[in-house]
């Protein structure tokens, strides 16, 4: 009934006991109202913070660091409509934002695209009937390309230099036309991309060829809500369920040979440069069939029945929320 956003200290690191195990209390920092259910949220920069809401209305708030307070920075009322924004009740569902500082995309139920600047009163475009059904999720391809995700099982690439509403690239799941959740792409290869959907299938594209998926892979036995690839070591892949699971899928093809995470600075891909690994993420996300003999899947909460709606992952941090209504922090990814 009464939605919030809030920001949370995690604690600090160096508080890890002798087994490995992590002491000190995660504590709210602030938080502020926000009205309709929270779809999504990225931060924009340090201090922003881009919140995407069932309501339609997009809104930026500032997490003001000296004195912990959240403020309400700019709002675009009624981003998404589903009849005209002028009525009190036409608001559509905002379902996903992505940004890329200035610039922020949003998608809805009401199958629109707008293209925001943070500094910019107005949407600097707006694609109106870019879908005829629900967009679930965005994420860029490139700067100036996105992808996205929708209810009939597609998945499509604009490109937002051109001025026509089309997309550039359409690409379907054969046959049923599986609603689609939720889109991931590979943060080096940048034409491999993951996607999972209702049925909990997990599909890897690679857009440089064909409109259909390269595999498809029994995942979850239900929704599947969200899917990422790790940022700095991008043979290891996440997916969270409806189902209460949560898959650390780990595509890496020697394990003896895999560089350490923990010394890598943020989203830092510095080892990736050898060319020699990148052949080996390539060829194992996109082989055949990809799971034979090199993939190991764990599932890092097998006792859960509640649904896991969301996930982070950086460095050796995993960050989920489920409907148990608790935010989880895994701090030994690969310990």
């Amino acid at each position: 009934q009464d939605n919030r956003i809030s920001i949370w200290s995690a604690g600090d690191l160096g508080n890890v006991g002798l087994n490995g195990e992590y002491h000190g209390e995660p504590h709210l920092l602030c938080d502020i109202q926000h009205n309709g259910d929270v779809m999504d949220m990225q931060f924009l920069d340090q201090e922003r913070i881009v919140v995407a809401s069932s309501t339609g209305t997009v809104t930026i708030f500032r997490h003001h660091q000296n004195n912990q307070t959240l403020s309400a920075n700019h709002r675009w009322e009624k981003a998404h409509y589903h009849v005209d924004q002028d009525t009190s009740c036409g608001g559509a569902a905002c379902t996903g934002v992505v940004c890329n500082n200035p610039e922020i995309v949003t998608v809805g139920e009401d199958g629109r695209i707008n293209l925001f600047r943070a500094d910019q009163k107005d949407a600097v475009r707006t694609i109106d009937n870019a879908d005829s059904s629900t967009l679930h999720a965005v994420t860029f391809l490139r700067t100036t390309e996105i992808l996205t995700v929708n209810s009939i099982g597609q998945l499509k690439i604009w490109d937002l230099r051109q001025q026509r509403n089309e997309p550039s690239q359409i690409f379907s799941l054969a046959g049923d036309r599986v609603p689609l959740h939720c889109v991931d792409r590979h943060p080096n290869q940048q034409h491999i991309v993951a996607t999972g959907g209702q049925d909990g299938m997990l599909s890897i594209w690679d857009i440089r060829q064909g409109t259909m998926p390269v595999s498809l892979l029994n995942a979850h036995e239900a929704e599947m809500w969200e899917v990422h690839f790790h940022p700095s070591n991008p043979d290891h892949l996440f997916t969270c369920s409806e189902d209460g699971s949560l898959w650390h899928w780990d595509a890496s093809t020697n394990v003896s040979e895999k560089p350490s995470f923990l010394h890598q600075g943020g989203r830092s891909t510095t080892y990736l440069s050898h060319s020699t690994i990148n052949q080996s993420v390539v060829s194992a996300w996109l082989s055949n069939d990809p799971t034979k003999d090199r993939m190991e899947i764990t599932n890092l909460i097998p006792n859960q029945t509640l649904s896991v709606n969301s996930l982070d992952v950086l460095g050796p941090c995993l960050v989920y929320g489920t409907d148990a209504e608790a935010i989880y922090v895994n701090r030994q990814l690969f310990a």
